[in-house]
Protein backbone atom coordinates (compact mmCIF):
# COMPACT_ATOMS: atom_id res chain seq x y z
CA UNK A 1 0.00 0.00 0.00
CA UNK A 2 3.01 2.31 0.31
CA UNK A 3 2.76 5.16 -2.16
CA UNK A 4 -0.81 4.36 -3.22
CA UNK A 5 -3.18 7.32 -3.30
CA UNK A 6 -6.88 6.55 -3.42
CA UNK A 7 -9.54 8.64 -5.14
CA UNK A 8 -10.90 9.72 -1.76
CA UNK A 9 -7.50 10.86 -0.54
CA UNK A 10 -6.80 12.68 -3.80
CA UNK A 11 -10.13 14.53 -3.73
CA UNK A 12 -9.56 15.68 -0.15
CA UNK A 13 -6.06 16.89 -1.00
CA UNK A 14 -7.37 18.85 -3.98
CA UNK A 15 -10.19 20.56 -2.09
CA UNK A 16 -8.07 23.70 -1.95
CA UNK A 17 -8.59 24.00 -5.72
CA UNK A 18 -12.29 24.70 -5.18
CA UNK A 19 -13.18 28.28 -4.43
CA UNK A 20 -16.57 27.29 -3.02
CA UNK A 21 -18.45 24.37 -1.45
CA UNK A 22 -15.29 22.31 -1.03
CA UNK A 23 -16.83 19.54 1.04
CA UNK A 24 -20.02 19.20 -1.01
CA UNK A 25 -18.29 18.72 -4.36
CA UNK A 26 -15.86 16.24 -2.82
CA UNK A 27 -18.73 14.19 -1.40
CA UNK A 28 -20.57 14.33 -4.72
CA UNK A 29 -17.54 12.93 -6.56
CA UNK A 30 -17.27 10.27 -3.88
CA UNK A 31 -20.92 9.26 -4.40
CA UNK A 32 -20.35 8.90 -8.14
CA UNK A 33 -17.29 6.76 -7.44
CA UNK A 34 -19.28 4.46 -5.13
CA UNK A 35 -22.10 4.00 -7.65
CA UNK A 36 -19.60 3.23 -10.40
CA UNK A 37 -18.12 0.42 -8.28
CA UNK A 38 -21.57 -1.14 -7.99
CA UNK A 39 -22.14 -0.84 -11.75
CA UNK A 40 -18.67 -2.27 -12.39
CA UNK A 41 -19.51 -5.32 -10.27
CA UNK A 42 -22.65 -5.99 -12.28
CA UNK A 43 -20.92 -5.41 -15.63
CA UNK A 44 -18.21 -7.90 -14.68
CA UNK A 45 -20.68 -10.63 -13.72
CA UNK A 46 -23.17 -9.86 -16.49
CA UNK A 47 -22.46 -13.11 -18.30
CA UNK A 48 -23.32 -15.11 -15.18
CA UNK A 49 -26.48 -13.27 -14.22
CA UNK A 50 -29.81 -12.43 -15.77
CA UNK A 51 -28.86 -8.86 -16.60
CA UNK A 52 -27.86 -9.20 -20.23
CA UNK A 53 -30.11 -8.38 -23.15
CA UNK A 54 -33.03 -6.01 -23.56
CA UNK A 55 -35.12 -4.65 -20.71
CA UNK A 56 -38.21 -4.51 -22.93
CA UNK A 57 -38.43 -0.71 -22.74
CA UNK A 58 -37.15 2.35 -24.59
CA UNK A 59 -35.73 5.64 -23.38
CA UNK A 60 -36.83 9.14 -24.38
CA UNK A 61 -34.76 8.93 -27.58
CA UNK A 62 -36.67 5.81 -28.64
CA UNK A 63 -33.61 3.62 -28.14
CA UNK A 64 -34.04 0.12 -26.72
CA UNK A 65 -32.83 -0.07 -23.14
CA UNK A 66 -30.59 -2.91 -22.01
CA UNK A 67 -31.11 -4.39 -18.57
CA UNK A 68 -27.79 -2.98 -17.42
CA UNK A 69 -28.82 0.47 -18.72
CA UNK A 70 -31.76 0.42 -16.35
CA UNK A 71 -29.69 -0.96 -13.48
CA UNK A 72 -26.92 1.65 -13.91
CA UNK A 73 -29.48 4.45 -14.12
CA UNK A 74 -31.11 3.33 -10.87
CA UNK A 75 -27.77 3.03 -9.06
CA UNK A 76 -26.55 6.51 -9.95
CA UNK A 77 -29.87 8.16 -9.14
CA UNK A 78 -29.96 6.31 -5.81
CA UNK A 79 -26.40 7.29 -4.89
CA UNK A 80 -26.89 10.92 -5.87
CA UNK A 81 -30.24 11.09 -4.05
CA UNK A 82 -28.90 9.79 -0.77
CA UNK A 83 -25.76 11.93 -0.78
CA UNK A 84 -27.60 15.21 -0.22
CA UNK A 85 -25.38 17.33 -2.46
CA UNK A 86 -27.40 17.02 -5.66
CA UNK A 87 -30.75 18.71 -6.36
CA UNK A 88 -31.32 17.43 -9.92
CA UNK A 89 -30.15 14.42 -11.92
CA UNK A 90 -30.58 14.53 -15.70
CA UNK A 91 -29.96 11.20 -17.40
CA UNK A 92 -30.23 9.74 -20.86
CA UNK A 93 -32.67 7.12 -19.58
CA UNK A 94 -35.34 9.47 -18.16
CA UNK A 95 -37.89 11.51 -20.14
CA UNK A 96 -37.52 14.47 -17.77
CA UNK A 97 -34.93 15.50 -15.21
CA UNK A 98 -35.18 13.84 -11.81
CA UNK A 99 -35.61 16.28 -8.95
CA UNK A 100 -34.18 14.94 -5.71
CA UNK A 101 -37.18 14.89 -3.38
CA UNK A 102 -35.58 15.24 0.01
CA UNK A 103 -35.51 17.66 2.92
CA UNK A 104 -32.15 19.04 1.80
CA UNK A 105 -32.93 19.41 -1.92
CA UNK A 106 -33.67 23.12 -1.45
CA UNK A 107 -30.12 23.67 -0.19
CA UNK A 108 -28.29 21.23 -2.50
CA UNK A 109 -25.97 23.14 -4.81
CA UNK A 110 -25.29 20.75 -7.68
CA UNK A 111 -26.86 19.30 -10.81
CA UNK A 112 -25.53 16.08 -12.33
CA UNK A 113 -26.06 15.23 -16.00
CA UNK A 114 -25.15 11.62 -16.67
CA UNK A 115 -25.08 8.89 -19.28
CA UNK A 116 -25.22 5.90 -16.91
CA UNK A 117 -24.02 3.31 -19.41
CA UNK A 118 -22.50 4.59 -22.65
CA UNK A 119 -22.05 2.00 -25.39
CA UNK A 120 -24.60 -0.36 -23.90
CA UNK A 121 -25.33 -1.93 -27.29
CA UNK A 122 -21.94 -3.62 -26.84
CA UNK A 123 -22.81 -5.25 -23.52
CA UNK A 124 -23.84 -8.60 -24.96
CA UNK A 125 -20.58 -8.74 -26.94
CA UNK A 126 -18.30 -8.21 -23.89
CA UNK A 127 -16.94 -4.92 -25.27
CA UNK A 128 -15.89 -2.01 -23.03
CA UNK A 129 -18.69 0.29 -21.90
CA UNK A 130 -18.65 3.34 -19.65
CA UNK A 131 -20.34 6.09 -17.65
CA UNK A 132 -20.08 9.80 -18.48
CA UNK A 133 -20.98 12.56 -16.03
CA UNK A 134 -21.10 16.35 -15.88
CA UNK A 135 -21.49 18.43 -12.72
CA UNK A 136 -22.98 21.93 -12.75
CA UNK A 137 -23.57 24.39 -9.93
CA UNK A 138 -27.18 25.53 -9.72
CA UNK A 139 -27.80 29.17 -10.61
CA UNK A 140 -31.13 29.70 -8.85
CA UNK A 141 -31.11 30.80 -5.24
CA UNK A 142 -34.64 30.35 -3.94
CA UNK A 143 -36.93 27.33 -4.04
CA UNK A 144 -36.39 24.16 -6.03
CA UNK A 145 -33.96 24.01 -8.93
CA UNK A 146 -35.56 24.07 -12.38
CA UNK A 147 -34.78 23.15 -15.97
CA UNK A 148 -33.06 26.52 -16.37
CA UNK A 149 -30.45 25.33 -13.85
CA UNK A 150 -29.74 22.32 -16.06
CA UNK A 151 -29.53 24.17 -19.38
CA UNK A 152 -26.10 25.70 -18.85
CA UNK A 153 -23.24 25.95 -21.32
CA UNK A 154 -20.40 23.48 -20.95
CA UNK A 155 -18.15 26.33 -19.85
CA UNK A 156 -20.17 26.40 -16.60
CA UNK A 157 -19.21 22.83 -15.61
CA UNK A 158 -17.41 22.55 -12.29
CA UNK A 159 -16.41 18.92 -12.85
CA UNK A 160 -16.77 16.17 -15.42
CA UNK A 161 -15.55 12.65 -15.84
CA UNK A 162 -16.06 9.18 -17.17
CA UNK A 163 -15.67 5.62 -15.97
CA UNK A 164 -14.56 2.92 -18.39
CA UNK A 165 -15.45 -0.67 -17.56
CA UNK A 166 -12.89 -2.63 -19.56
CA UNK A 167 -9.91 -4.92 -18.99
CA UNK A 168 -9.43 -2.71 -15.97
CA UNK A 169 -11.91 -0.18 -14.59
CA UNK A 170 -10.80 3.44 -14.63
CA UNK A 171 -12.34 6.69 -13.43
CA UNK A 172 -11.02 9.81 -15.18
CA UNK A 173 -12.14 13.26 -14.07
CA UNK A 174 -11.39 16.96 -14.05
CA UNK A 175 -12.43 19.92 -11.92
CA UNK A 176 -10.81 22.40 -14.28
CA UNK A 177 -7.33 21.85 -12.86
CA UNK A 178 -6.06 19.17 -15.21
CA UNK A 179 -7.13 15.56 -15.72
CA UNK A 180 -6.35 12.59 -13.49
CA UNK A 181 -7.09 8.89 -13.92
CA UNK A 182 -7.73 6.28 -11.24
CA UNK A 183 -7.72 2.51 -11.72
CA UNK A 184 -9.93 0.32 -9.56
CA UNK A 185 -7.91 -2.12 -7.46
CA UNK A 186 -10.36 -5.00 -6.85
CA UNK A 187 -8.23 -6.37 -4.02
CA UNK A 188 -8.98 -3.33 -1.84
CA UNK A 189 -12.09 -2.03 -3.62
CA UNK A 190 -10.61 1.43 -4.18
CA UNK A 191 -9.85 3.64 -7.16
CA UNK A 192 -6.11 4.39 -7.00
CA UNK A 193 -4.26 7.18 -8.79
CA UNK A 194 -2.62 5.56 -11.83
CA UNK A 195 -2.58 8.30 -14.49
CA UNK A 196 -1.74 11.69 -12.91
CA UNK A 197 -1.98 14.86 -14.99
CA UNK A 198 -3.13 13.18 -18.19
CA UNK A 199 -2.24 14.96 -21.45
CA UNK A 200 -3.40 14.08 -24.94
CA UNK A 201 -0.66 14.27 -27.60
CA UNK A 202 -0.98 17.38 -29.77
CA UNK A 203 -1.15 15.16 -32.84
CA UNK A 204 -1.93 11.52 -33.44
CA UNK A 205 -2.35 8.79 -36.03
CA UNK A 206 -5.74 7.30 -35.06
CA UNK A 207 -9.14 8.39 -36.34
CA UNK A 208 -12.38 7.01 -34.93
CA UNK A 209 -15.63 7.25 -36.87
CA UNK A 210 -18.37 4.92 -38.05
CA UNK A 211 -17.34 4.78 -41.70
CA UNK A 212 -20.43 2.71 -42.48
CA UNK A 213 -22.28 6.04 -42.59
CA UNK A 214 -19.76 7.57 -45.00
CA UNK A 215 -22.25 8.39 -47.77
CA UNK A 216 -24.36 10.38 -45.29
CA UNK A 217 -21.50 12.48 -43.85
CA UNK A 218 -20.97 16.19 -44.58
CA UNK A 219 -18.55 16.78 -47.45
CA UNK A 220 -15.89 18.18 -45.09
CA UNK A 221 -15.83 14.94 -43.09
CA UNK A 222 -15.59 12.87 -46.27
CA UNK A 223 -12.63 14.98 -47.41
CA UNK A 224 -10.89 14.49 -44.06
CA UNK A 225 -11.35 10.71 -44.16
CA UNK A 226 -9.79 10.61 -47.63
CA UNK A 227 -6.98 12.85 -46.36
CA UNK A 228 -6.38 10.42 -43.46
CA UNK A 229 -6.07 7.52 -45.90
CA UNK A 230 -3.49 9.10 -48.21
CA UNK A 231 0.11 7.93 -47.81
CA UNK A 232 2.41 10.74 -46.66
CA UNK A 233 5.51 10.01 -44.58
CA UNK A 234 5.91 13.58 -43.31
CA UNK A 235 2.50 13.53 -41.60
CA UNK A 236 2.63 9.80 -40.69
CA UNK A 237 -0.29 9.01 -42.95
CA UNK A 238 -2.21 6.89 -43.65
CA UNK A 239 -3.74 7.06 -40.20
CA UNK A 240 -5.09 4.02 -38.42
CA UNK A 241 -8.86 3.59 -38.26
CA UNK A 242 -10.10 2.42 -34.84
CA UNK A 243 -13.79 2.51 -33.95
CA UNK A 244 -15.22 0.59 -30.99
CA UNK A 245 -18.73 2.04 -30.95
CA UNK A 246 -18.46 3.15 -27.33
CA UNK A 247 -17.70 6.86 -26.98
CA UNK A 248 -15.93 6.33 -23.66
CA UNK A 249 -13.69 3.57 -24.99
CA UNK A 250 -12.80 5.38 -28.21
CA UNK A 251 -12.01 8.70 -26.52
CA UNK A 252 -10.13 7.02 -23.66
CA UNK A 253 -7.81 5.32 -26.15
CA UNK A 254 -7.27 8.53 -28.10
CA UNK A 255 -6.62 10.49 -24.91
CA UNK A 256 -3.76 8.15 -24.07
CA UNK A 257 -2.35 7.55 -27.54
CA UNK A 258 -3.39 10.63 -29.50
CA UNK A 259 -6.16 10.64 -32.06
CA UNK A 260 -9.51 12.05 -33.09
CA UNK A 261 -13.10 10.90 -32.51
CA UNK A 262 -15.81 12.11 -34.88
CA UNK A 263 -19.57 11.75 -34.69
CA UNK A 264 -20.81 14.19 -37.33
CA UNK A 265 -24.27 15.01 -38.55
CA UNK A 266 -25.89 12.64 -41.05
CA UNK A 267 -29.01 12.71 -43.17
CA UNK A 268 -30.80 10.71 -40.47
CA UNK A 269 -29.43 12.89 -37.63
CA UNK A 270 -29.15 16.43 -39.05
CA UNK A 271 -28.46 17.89 -35.59
CA UNK A 272 -26.03 15.16 -34.62
CA UNK A 273 -26.78 12.13 -32.46
CA UNK A 274 -24.83 12.42 -29.22
CA UNK A 275 -26.38 14.33 -26.33
CA UNK A 276 -24.88 17.73 -25.56
CA UNK A 277 -25.41 17.85 -21.79
CA UNK A 278 -24.26 14.41 -20.70
CA UNK A 279 -21.98 13.20 -23.47
CA UNK A 280 -20.47 16.03 -25.52
CA UNK A 281 -19.99 18.68 -22.81
CA UNK A 282 -18.28 16.48 -20.20
CA UNK A 283 -15.99 14.86 -22.76
CA UNK A 284 -15.14 18.29 -24.19
CA UNK A 285 -14.25 19.57 -20.70
CA UNK A 286 -12.00 16.57 -20.05
CA UNK A 287 -10.21 16.73 -23.40
CA UNK A 288 -9.67 20.49 -23.25
CA UNK A 289 -8.21 20.14 -19.76
CA UNK A 290 -5.89 17.46 -21.16
CA UNK A 291 -4.71 19.81 -23.92
CA UNK A 292 -7.09 18.70 -26.67
CA UNK A 293 -9.95 20.32 -28.52
CA UNK A 294 -13.68 19.70 -29.04
CA UNK A 295 -15.88 21.28 -31.70
CA UNK A 296 -18.98 20.60 -33.79
CA UNK A 297 -17.02 21.53 -36.89
CA UNK A 298 -17.01 25.28 -36.32
CA UNK A 299 -18.22 26.02 -32.80
CA UNK A 300 -16.49 25.12 -29.57
CA UNK A 301 -18.70 22.45 -27.98
CA UNK A 302 -18.67 24.03 -24.52
CA UNK A 303 -19.90 27.38 -25.86
CA UNK A 304 -23.08 25.97 -27.41
CA UNK A 305 -26.15 27.21 -25.53
CA UNK A 306 -28.46 24.26 -24.70
CA UNK A 307 -32.17 24.83 -25.25
CA UNK A 308 -33.56 21.42 -24.31
CA UNK A 309 -32.72 18.59 -21.95
CA UNK A 310 -31.90 15.91 -24.51
CA UNK A 311 -30.39 18.24 -27.11
CA UNK A 312 -28.16 16.52 -29.63
CA UNK A 313 -24.94 17.69 -31.21
CA UNK A 314 -22.27 16.57 -33.62
CA UNK A 315 -18.79 16.36 -32.14
CA UNK A 316 -15.20 16.31 -33.36
CA UNK A 317 -12.87 15.80 -30.42
CA UNK A 318 -9.28 14.80 -29.74
CA UNK A 319 -5.73 15.90 -30.47
CA UNK A 320 -5.68 19.63 -31.23
CA UNK A 321 -3.91 19.54 -34.60
CA UNK A 322 -6.15 16.74 -35.88
CA UNK A 323 -9.33 18.59 -34.84
CA UNK A 324 -8.07 21.80 -36.45
CA UNK A 325 -7.43 19.92 -39.70
CA UNK A 326 -11.04 18.68 -39.72
CA UNK A 327 -12.21 22.24 -39.06
CA UNK A 328 -10.27 23.39 -42.15
CA UNK A 329 -12.12 20.87 -44.31
CA UNK A 330 -15.47 21.71 -42.69
CA UNK A 331 -15.03 25.45 -43.30
CA UNK A 332 -14.09 24.84 -46.92
CA UNK A 333 -16.54 22.13 -47.89
CA UNK A 334 -19.31 21.97 -45.27
CA UNK A 335 -20.02 25.37 -43.71
CA UNK A 336 -21.54 24.93 -40.27
CA UNK A 337 -23.84 27.51 -38.73
CA UNK A 338 -22.38 29.42 -35.82
CA UNK A 339 -23.92 28.84 -32.40
CA UNK A 340 -23.73 32.58 -31.64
Amino acid sequence: MKGIKTLGQFIIEKQADFSYAKGELSRLLRDIGIASKIVNREVNKAGLADILGDAGSTNIQGEGQKKLDVFANEQFISALSSGGECCIVATEEEDDFVRIDSAVSHEAKYIVCIDPLDGSSNIDCNVAVGTIFSILRRKSVDGLATLADVLQKGTEQVAAGYVIYGSSTMLVYTTGKGVNGFTLDPSIGEFCLSHPDMKIPENGTIYSINEGNYVHFPEGIKKYIKYAQVEDTATKRPYTSRYIGSMVADIHRNLIKGGIYMYPTTAASPNGKLRLLYECNPMAFILEQAGGKATDGLNRIMEITPTELHQRSSIIIGSTKMVEKVEEFMREFSPVKSCN
